[in-house]
């Protein structure tokens, strides 16, 4: 008799922890619900340093406020190639980012107020909350897709051009 009330209590355990275990993975999968549509407030050039030449136009979101650079591109299940978001901040500084409920991978462009890259971190993984450090003061931050920088040659030097639609 005794042994059997013994074995009801791991037979319990066991049936609890399943059943917490699947409630677990319906709130993950309610969480993948969560869609941030990219909304075009401006349009940004990429240019060679040397030319002036333009590399590539990117539609923009901006992010100039503490929610939006806080935010970034979090949640985001995509961002289409020709797609960025740019970090607009009222000073120059040694910038830092972090990918935490970053979805994408993303390449990360550090840009002076003479609108001049000046550092890259790229092919940042999702997830990642390792600091994704500027090694030169910035006052601008461009996120794109990673892969994209190397594609696209941008090299340290080259330049931004943007234009807002407000």
């Amino acid at each position: 008799m005794q042994l059997k009330a013994i074995l009801r209590y791991p037979l319990l355990f066991i049936t609890l922890a399943t059943l917490f275990g699947c409630n677990e993975s319906k709130t993950n999968k309610t969480e993948d619900k969560v869609i941030v549509s990219f909304k075009k407030e401006g349009v940004l050039h990429l240019k060679k340093a040397e030319s002036d030449s333009i590399i590539k136009t990117l539609d923009i979101e901006i992010a100039d406020n503490d929610y939006e650079t806080q935010t970034g591109l979090m949640y985001r299940t995509q961002l289409k190639t020709n797609h960025g978001m740019l970090f607009i901040f009222p000073d120059m500084d040694y910038r830092s980012f972090y990918m935490k409920n970053t979805k994408i991978p993303l390449d990360i462009i550090y840009i002076d107020e003479n609108y001049k890259i000046v550092s890259f971190q790229k092919n940042a993984k999702p997830f990642n909350e390792a600091s994704l450090p500027s090694e030169a003061p910035a006052q601008y931050v461009l996120e794109i897709n990673a892969g994209l920088c190397d594609e696209w040659q941008l090299e340290i030097g080259d330049r931004i051009a943007f234009l807002t639609l407000e």
